[in-house]
């Protein structure tokens, strides 16, 4: 089996090498194929997304990395591009403006009932728990259901190539204040892989979450990933590396997993066209 990844963060935003180290890297790892997916341009003050007058910097330098190493490995240019209703711009004219090979779509905060106040779900748990009490009055089911609908909404008006870590909104859980097997949550994922199945979208299995140890499980966990087998959804595996040495981290078992879960094959990117890949 070819490995690849196509969620790869460079220190043009909060990766911690240059793009020619993860390639070579990946040569080394006799990968197929790595995705370039820095952290698109954000209108928020955030520290781990690109800065926009280094965009085309990035752009440039993906494009030409790719003609240079075109026969060792495929490199792909994309942008994780974040959604937020009202703040961020189209995914279709940043694939245009950049000439993307493709787009991962994902929400890292979630807008809040406050104007212009958001729940960040990345970084230390202290900021889920200030989110949840100081926006959300600590109501977490109105907090998650807002972070799903968010989602849904991106899927629906984005139209995002990949859904990156779709179930992101468990990882600063912990367990604390809700659990994954309640029904509400259960329907919450049920109404977002509806909504996926009928659009092209491919949901993502982000490996970073168990490498990390910020997560017990795979974004998304195995029930999720048997739902949308049911519901003939495509999945690709993504190790989201921040460093070249993770570029592989847990491949191996996400690929046991979406066999567990009923898969046969992923989708993986060609040249310009997704298709099916045996696992």
């Amino acid at each position: 089996m070819n490995y690849y990844s196509y969620h790869t963060h460079t220190s043009y935003c909060d990766g911690k090498a240059k793009a020619e180290a993860f390639i070579q890297r990946g040569i080394d790892l006799q990968m197929k194929a790595i995705g370039f997916s820095s952290h698109a341009p954000f209108p928020l003050d955030v520290s781990w997304n690109m800065v926009e007058n280094q965009l085309m910097n990035y752009v440039d330098e993906i494009k030409f990395l790719s003609t240079k190493y075109q026969n060792e490995i495929d490199v792909y240019l994309s942008l994780e591009i974040d959604y937020i209703p009202e703040f961020t711009k189209s995914f279709a004219h940043m694939k245009e403006v950049c000439a993307l090979d493709y787009t991962i779509g994902s929400v890292h905060l979630i807008k809040s009932p406050i104007k212009n106040e958001f729940v960040f779900l990345d970084g230390p748990d202290t900021n889920y728990s200030h989110g949840l009490e100081c926006l959300y009055q600590g109501d977490i089911k109105q907090m998650v259901t807002a972070y799903y609908h968010q989602v849904n909404e991106m899927i629906l008006q984005e139209k995002p190539d990949i859904i990156g870590h779709i179930d992101k909104v468990k990882m600063n859980n912990k367990g604390r204040y809700f659990s994954e097997d309640e029904k509400w949550y259960q329907n919450l994922l049920l109404e977002t892989i509806d909504i996926i199945k009928g659009t092209e979208c491919i949901v993502e299995i982000n490996t970073r979450g168990l490498y990390t140890k910020k997560s017990k499980s795979f974004f998304p966990e195995l029930n999720f990933a048997k739902e949308c087998k049911k519901n003939k959804i495509p999945m690709t595996i993504s190790t989201d590396a921040h460093h070249p040495d993770e570029l592989l981290s847990y491949f191996n078992e996400a690929v046991e997993m979406l066999k567990e879960s009923g898969y046969d094959s992923v989708r993986i990117y060609d040249k310009g066209v997704w298709k099916n890949a045996a696992i």
